[in-house]
């Protein structure tokens, strides 16, 4: 049983979902003064769970001339991908449904 550091009720055991992934985090909460902590080891599972989540943005398909079209890479992705001005990528069509874009060597 845990006690609340600040008024010393019992604290509530509580399983937590954070937005974004799909496991839940253990959390100890305090009914009386909304005190709160994370259990550590679930808290590490929901941190890697995000950080191995891909990144995915909605994009618009621009014109860039008469029969080129084009997209602009979000701030996020180039910062994601550590994207550079004049850095080669490769583009393959993979099926009907997916660009795969691989950033250079």
């Amino acid at each position: 049983m845990k006690l609340c550091p600040k008024c010393d009720a019992k604290l509530k055991k509580m399983m937590v979902k954070v937005a974004g992934a799909k496991t839940k985090a253990l959390s100890y909460q305090c009914p009386k003064c909304k005190y709160f902590e994370f259990e550590p080891e679930s808290s590490k599972k929901v941190i890697n769970e995000l950080r191995e989540t891909p990144l995915k943005i909605k994009q618009k398909i621009v014109k860039l001339s008469q029969d080129r079209l084009g997209i602009y890479f979000n701030k996020n992705v180039v910062r994601s991908l550590n994207l550079k001005k004049g850095e080669e990528i490769y583009v393959s069509v993979p099926d009907k449904k997916r660009i795969l874009i691989e950033v250079g060597d």
